[in-house]
């Protein structure tokens, strides 16, 4: 497929979620819309440019090594890196070369590793506490057991180089989206009391962005509705 081809192609299906989400938000009664980010995971550097081109701002990563690269070869883009995967702790300060906010702290031994690295690289860091919906809890999953999340809350805003900035969850699957959102909206309330200025609610993907909209999330994660099928990983 040609540049110009791929280009009309993902102006078309961000137009389409971008209808989506603003359809949702009037639903939901809500006057602002969510931030949207485009997950790029596997795609390559030519996609992001001509996202960035289109006015999107926010891309997400799941892989350092693959996210690395994409953002040295995109340097000088204006362009927020979300990280979306499980982050090994001996990996922290390697994301933290390209990664603007990480998404997936669900452990207090990880908050202190991206902690110390950031400290190090002599930076802060925006951090979204990952919190399972998953019923029963699985272990083998990214995300907290709802229970430790005002502990893990408490122990990440005590640290010096870290902005809890609120919540990620996935939705499972299979799964009702709607009843799984509605329980995350129920710890996000609680969690204010903790995390008073929480402002970030990431939740929803192309196939429950609306349910999550209308349970309050600020934040949905995009990727096949845009950019579509996902290229095998080499």
């Amino acid at each position: 497929m040609s540049l110009d081809a791929r280009r009309s192609e993902i102006a078309h299906n961000l137009a389409e979620v971008q209808a989506r989400i603003a359809a949702a938000t009037f639903r939901a009664g809500r006057e602002v819309q969510p931030q949207l980010v485009v997950v790029t995971k596997t795609f390559p550097s030519t996609d992001i440019a001509i996202l960035a081109e289109l006015g999107v701002r926010d891309i997400a990563e799941n892989r350092d090594q693959e996210a690395r690269r994409k953002h040295e070869e995109l340097a000088g883009l204006d362009m927020r890196w979300h990280m979306i995967g499980q982050v090994q702790r001996k990996k922290a300060a390697s994301v933290l070369s390209w990664a603007d906010i990480i998404e997936t702290v669900d452990r207090m031994e990880l908050a202190d590793s991206l902690n110390r690295a950031a400290v190090t690289l002599g930076r802060e860091v925006d951090v979204l506490l990952q919190v399972s919906l998953d019923e029963p809890f699985r272990d083998d999953r990214g995300g907290c057991h709802p229970a430790e999340l005002e502990a893990l809350a408490n122990h990440a805003k005590s640290l010096d180089a870290l902005n809890v900035r609120g919540v990620m969850a996935i939705a499972p699957y299979p799964g009702d989206p709607g009843e799984a959102f509605e329980r995350l909206s129920t710890m996000v309330d609680a969690l204010r009391s903790t995390v008073p200025d929480l402002d970030i609610v990431s939740a929803g993907m192309s196939g429950d962005l609306e349910a999550a909209i209308a349970h309050g999330a600020t934040q949905v994660r995009i990727g096949g509705s845009i950019l579509g099928a996902r290229p095998l990983v080499q």
